[in-house]
């Protein structure tokens, strides 16, 4: 049942709706049928899912109450290939949140141009915003829906016609299809979450932004939504990730853009990213015990740990590991076990968004 007070899309078959005699659902769903945002419609998508140039956005006004000058972003340039896994990271108030909701037509930018799948931002924002989906941090579920009646609330907003809603395979899809008619209020917060990947999926768009999806949701959970969110990737939906939980970053994206203080301060390729640290270290095992390490390996910065360990650390791109075990036969150490350390995203990040200290 449509509440009372809510405008009804209606469409005339024989012509176009025009601006004059029709509502803006109507006029959404026409826009959809003549360049649909489809992930499936190859041959005409665009090389790049998203593209930002020059972006920019300080909030406040001159002798207003917010002061001109909280920048938030400052002349981002930023470019999402379509079909990417795509990890946008940063430290919280870094500008993460201020991108997304441009994209999404929640924030006005100050300068600067984005195309969500092909479309301007300002020349066609609803072909934009119908391009994508966000999943927000923020639990914004009306308690007394139930999941199906949430999922088709939204499917209604997106002016998606009812023949061609999938509310029992999305709800299925993020684990929900056995609580799709309990009061959302009932559902705990991993299940909160959950909906509101569905609620984002409903008008299949080609571009899906997960904004820290998996806060508070458990592992078994969590290891449902990433199988879910790789198939619809695998398919051709380019995701868009933000987390602080980097280890899942590094497994999951392709790509990766790091942003700190409103400044794109990286963006490459995962494997390229974790290779910017010339560091690696090796941990072994000794079959003797020694009281201070081997002068002839102060190169490789010794450090003996407990338990008969002793650590080394070197570049790769100034000695191969075969010239450190060789360094190590001649002090005549005895290996016992070995293991290697690497750098990986948790310490690039650190590197690149924090002073170096002192």
């Amino acid at each position: 049942m449509i509440p009372k007070g809510l405008p009804v899309a209606t469409r005339n078959p024989r012509h176009e709706p025009s601006l004059m005699n029709t509502s803006a659902d109507d006029i959404l769903v026409a826009e959809l049928e003549r360049s649909p945002p489809a992930a499936a419609a190859a041959d005409d998508a665009p090389d790049l899912a998203i593209e930002a140039t020059g972006l920019t956005k300080v909030y406040g006004k001159p002798g207003g109450k917010r002061a001109r000058g909280a920048q938030a972003l400052k002349s981002i340039d930023l470019a999402v290939p379509r079909g990417s896994f795509f990890g946008l990271l940063g430290p919280n108030g870094a500008g993460k949140s201020t991108f997304i909701n441009i994209l999404a037509g929640l924030v006005n930018k100050t300068e600067g141009t984005a195309r969500v799948w092909g479309h301007d931002i300002d020349r066609a924002p609803r072909l934009a915003r119908a391009s994508i989906g966000v999943v927000p941090q923020e639990l914004n579920i009306d308690a007394f829906f139930t999941p199906r009646e949430a999922v088709e609330f939204q499917a209604g907003l997106y002016g998606v016609p009812k023949r061609k809603r999938r509310t029992d395979e999305v709800l299925a899809a993020v684990g929900l299809g056995d609580k799709a008619d309990v009061y959302s209020r009932t559902l705990s917060g991993g299940m909160r979450r959950r909906l509101l990947v569905a609620k984002a999926m409903v008008h299949r768009p080609p571009v899906l932004i997960l904004d820290e999806p998996t806060a508070g949701v458990d592992i078994e959970l969590r290891q449902q939504l990433w199988s879910h969110v790789r198939a619809l990737n695998e398919a051709g939906t380019t995701i868009v990730l933000t987390t602080h939980y980097l280890e899942e970053a590094e497994q999951l994206c392709d790509t990766i853009a790091i942003i700190n203080h409103g400044e794109v301060v990286a963006c490459e390729r995962t494997e390229t990213l974790l290779q910017r640290l010339d560091w690696k270290g090796l941990t072994m095992t000794m079959a003797e015990e020694l009281d201070e390490a081997p002068a002839t390996l102060r190169p490789y910065n010794p450090e003996l740990r407990p338990f008969r360990r002793l650590a080394l650390h070197y570049k790769p791109s100034e000695a191969t590991i075969a010239e450190v075990l060789a360094a190590v036969q001649a002090a005549g150490i005895t290996l016992v076990d070995l293991t290697t350390e690497e750098s990986d995203l948790e310490d690039v990040f650190v590197a690149l968004t924090q002073p170096p200290a002192g």
